[in-house]
Formats: structure tokens, sequence, C-alpha cells
């Protein structure tokens, strides 16, 4: 028996008067650019982030312009935030378009004066009214990858090959939540539509390609590629652009203008051709910026959740911000510098 028909069996009764199912095409319709071809995106510096930019590439042809860490934004040189969508952030800015999957909304019946902010965002836990305060350990569970393959694949046919499984479900430590939270996991698969013959999330989640033994070498096998990028060490599947400190490094200047050095190049690149040969995305070099960067500079904090700390955060217009556990909210405040 495949690993994910262990929960076949169960679809119907476990997952029944849960919340109904995502409906893309009003989704789609509110935010039509996520199906428009040839925007200029940023993206997380990470296996989420690089995912989600292969995908978009290969099928609307979007150009990877810039990456954002939550600390510095390095941008190709005289574009604008606004002329650009984030991917796998959320970017609390009205005329900011972006996507994104962390925790935001402290207390939805208490929100701030300000949270139409987010009215360009598509994000997940928002989309089912989900807050830390009531419904933390309900979360959305998976990547933004997951999310987008709902949305594109509602309107595109999207093969899920048996080999992008493994990446798939490697990102955002997807595979270990889907063992540590059964439960929430379900009931994020019914509302994206996961359960539906059409979805690529249904080949991706309920497939009979992979039993445990099987996935757990699969991973193995993708770890050890991921180490051999990257000198034998883990962390193949990231661009640091900045240290500890918000200090940015691997950035080579010259004449104002910033490069990714050469190493880091390399390795990013040997990333999205395994990825591509995984899951037969394209690699498009082409749009892909490796250099002719601007840097752009932020102050990043910590603070313990509560209604007035949080409403004393927006408060502050912060640039984005993600509630990485129960205490604790990481914020980034558009200072020294700002978005161009």
């Amino acid at each position: 028996m495949g690993i994910f028909n262990i929960f076949k069996g169960r679809e119907e009764k476990d997952l029944e008067n849960k919340d109904v199912t995502i409906n893309y095409q009003n989704l789609i319709k509110k935010y039509s650019w996520i199906i428009e071809e040839n925007q200029n995106v940023i993206l997380s510096p990470d296996s989420d982030g690089f995912l989600c930019g292969l995908l978009m590439s290969h099928f609307f042809n979007w150009k990877i312009v810039g990456y954002y860490d939550g600390k510095i934004l390095i941008l190709r040189d005289k574009l604008k935030a606004k002329d650009c969508i984030f991917l796998d952030m959320e970017i609390f800015r009205k005329e900011i378009r972006s996507l994104g999957q962390h925790m935001l909304l402290f207390n939805k019946k208490d929100k701030p004066s300000n949270w139409n902010n987010l009215d360009n965002c598509i994000q997940a836990n928002n989309l089912r009214e989900y807050d830390a305060k009531n419904n933390f350990p309900l979360k959305y569970p998976f990547g933004s990858i997951h999310l987008l393959l709902g949305i594109i694949g509602s309107i595109k046919e999207i093969e899920v090959k048996e080999s992008a499984i493994c990446p798939l479900l490697y990102t955002d430590g997807t595979f270990k939540n889907l063992f540590n939270y059964p439960e929430n996991c379900l009931s994020w698969l019914e509302f994206l539509g996961a359960n539906k013959g059409g979805s690529p999330l249904n080949k991706l989640f309920f497939n009979s390609h992979y039993t445990i033994s099987s996935l757990m070498i699969a991973l193995r096998e993708f770890f050890g590629k991921l180490k051999e990028i990257n000198g034998g060490k883990r962390g193949g599947d990231k661009l640091k652009i900045s240290d500890s400190s918000g200090k940015p490094i691997n950035l080579v200047k010259s004449v104002g203008i910033f490069s990714i050095n050469n190493e880091q190049k390399k390795k990013i690149i040997n990333l999205l051709k395994i990825l591509k040969d995984l899951t037969g995305w394209e690699f498009i070099g082409k749009n892909w910026t490796f250099d002719n960067f601007s840097i752009y500079r932020f102050k990043k904090g910590t603070i313990v959740p509560s209604n007035k700390r949080f409403k004393d955060l927006l408060n502050k217009n912060p640039l984005s911000w993600a509630m990485t556990s129960s205490l604790a909210i990481e914020y980034t405040l558009e200072k020294p510098d700002k978005l161009p």
C-alpha cells in the first residue's frame, strides 16, 4: 500500500463537516495577477521559494528579479517593488502583490484597523480566518508551492511526476507535518481540494508510488544531492544573502551594484537543475537574475504576541512578519531603507 493510501479510506469520513473547499475560480477572479504572464517575481531564498519560481517561470514565463529574507531585499537595479510579486512572503502594503503561508493574524475578534494592507495578498491562513490566539494548532502545514499548485492546477493540467513527489514533500518540512499533525493536514488537503482527482495535489498526496520505506530512501537520496552541491554540508537548498545580524553576505559589489558570488550562484543553479529534473518544470536561465542588484536593508525584531503588542506592532506599519511559534512574532520594519 502506498504511503498516502493510508489516508484514502478516511477522506470522506474524517473530513466531513469540515470547512468548505476553497473556490479557486473566485480566488483567481479576485487576484487575477496570479495567472498573468510575464510578471516580475521576488522569492524567499529557500527551496519553497525556488520551487515557486520554477513553477511560475515554466507555466507563465515569470522573471525572478530578486530575493527577500526578512532582513534584506536584493532587487534588480532600478526596479520598483510595486511592479513585482512576492512569493512565499506576505508583504503588508496595499500596493504590493504577494502570496504566503505564515500565521499572521493574532486575534480575529480584534483585527487592527490597517488589516486591509493585506488586501492584495493571497494568504493561506487568512483564507480560513485562522488566527494565532484561537487556531494556532490548525495553521497551514504545507509550503507556498502547494498553495500555488492548487491555484494553478485549477486552470492548467500539471503533471506531478513520481520523481517530483520527494522534493515537494521535503520543502518546508511537509513530510514531517504529515505524520506529526495528520488530522490538520487532512483538513487542509480537503480545503485545498486535494481529494479531487484532477488536482495536482491529489497526485502528490494521494498517490500509490511510495511506501514509507521507499519515501525514506528517496528522501535520503535527495538529501545527498543537496549536500553534494553544498560541499557535503546541509544548506544546499538555501541562498544566504544575510547573516544573523542582517549584514549582507555572499554578494559582490562593483560600482555600486551587487551580484551573487560565483560559489552561491553555481550552487543555486545546480539546485534549480536538480529540481527541474525531478519536477519536469523547465529551468529557463534567462528568467533568473543573479547579478545587477540593488540592496535594501531592513530592521528585524521579535516580540511575544499579545493583543496590545500585536496592535502596537502593526501601528509601526511593518513590512512583513510571521508568527513562527505561539510565543514569537518575527517582524521586519522599513528602516534604515525603504522599499524602492
